[in-house]
Order: C-alpha cells, then sequence, then structure tokens
C-alpha cells in the first residue's frame, strides 16, 4: 500500500471521528490567509478548548460523503478546516465569526451541534446568544424572582405586625 493513501486514509479517519464524536463541529472555508494569522485563530480557539484540523477539500468530501453529513461540504472552495470541540459552541461560533469579519477570505459554512444541523446564518446566530453561563445565570435568577418576592411581602408584613403590637403595647402602657 502507498503511503499516500494511508496518509488520505488517515485524515479521513480523523475528520469523520472528530465531527462524529465532538459536541460541535464548524465547516470553515479559507484561501490567502498567512499562516500567522491561521496561528492566532489556532489560539484563541484553544482558549476556548476547541481544536482547528486543515484538510484538502476533496479529502473533508471524502470523508463526510457516507456519513450522511455531505451537507456541510457543500459549497466549499479552496482550502477546508474543521473545528471541533465538547465545550459550550456559542464561544467557538464567536471566535470563527468574529476571525470571518476580519478576514473576508474566511467563510464559516456551517456545523453540527449536538447534532443539529447548522448553516452559515446559523452559526452567524449562535455567535449573537451570550455565553452558557450568562443563560444559566438568567434563567436561575427569573426562576428566584418569585421566591424573593415572597419572601419580601412576607417580611414586610411580619415587619408591619411588629410595628402595630410595639404601638398597643405602648398604648396599654408597655415599653
Amino acid at each position: 500500500m502507498k503511503i499516500g493513501r494511508l496518509c488520505k486514509e488517515k485524515v479521513v479517519e480523523t475528520i469523520k471521528k472528530g465531527v462524529s464524536t465532538k459536541n460541535s463541529a464548524f465547516v470553515v472555508n479559507y484561501r490567502n490567509i498567512s499562516s500567522g494569522a491561521i496561528s492566532g485563530l489556532r489560539k484563541k480557539l484553544q482558549g476556548s478548548k476547541a481544536k482547528m484540523y486543515l484538510s484538502r477539500t476533496t479529502i473533508a468530501k471524502i470523508a463526510l460523503k457516507d456519513s450522511g453529513l455531505s451537507f456541510l461540504t457543500e459549497n466549499l472552495e479552496g482550502h477546508t478546516a474543521f473545528v471541533w470541540s465538547d465545550t459550550d459552541p456559542v464561544q467557538v461560533s464567536k471566535v470563527l465569526v468574529g476571525f470571518a469579519e476580519k478576514n473576508e477570505a474566511f467563510v464559516v459554512r456551517g456545523g453540527l451541534v449536538d447534532g443539529g444541523h447548522l448553516k452559515q446564518a446559523d452559526v452567524k446566530r449562535l455567535s449573537e446568544l451570550p455565553a452558557k453561563e450568562v443563560l444559566v445565570a438568567q434563567l436561575l435568577g427569573t426562576l428566584q424572582a418569585p421566591v424573593t418576592r415572597l419572601a419580601r411581602v412576607l417580611n414586610g408584613k411580619t415587619t408591619e405586625l411588629i410595628l402595630i403590637l410595639k404601638q398597643l403595647s405602648e398604648k396599654k402602657g408597655g415599653n
């Protein structure tokens, strides 16, 4: 078996594994972007605990052809990269969309999040969401609000009762 074929098979296997086993995966196209800029993007993605894997477009199409994820390889041009992660997909999409806004030759084509298909516009909308921690805090605040209001009302009524009892006590000659 030739070494070139073995390398291609290894790349195909890596792409299939990365896309199918990770919580989120994004597909991007780029052309004429310096290796320094790509390295900077990789560092930002590592901060979000995501990995970037570069591939030739033809190999990417072969890797995803039989997996039912061939929609990810539609309209690919130039060089292809996969970005996958098991952490918050919102944070990863923010990094990718932010980089794409600064580099028009970098295009986020789509992705998968928890098995759901995302088109290019969906990834942009995902990047506009607040981070997962912020959403959880907002949800907890919303759930806690009625209980807090009830506690204030009950506390207010108790305070009013104590004031009335104190006034009655003073009227009858108490302290």
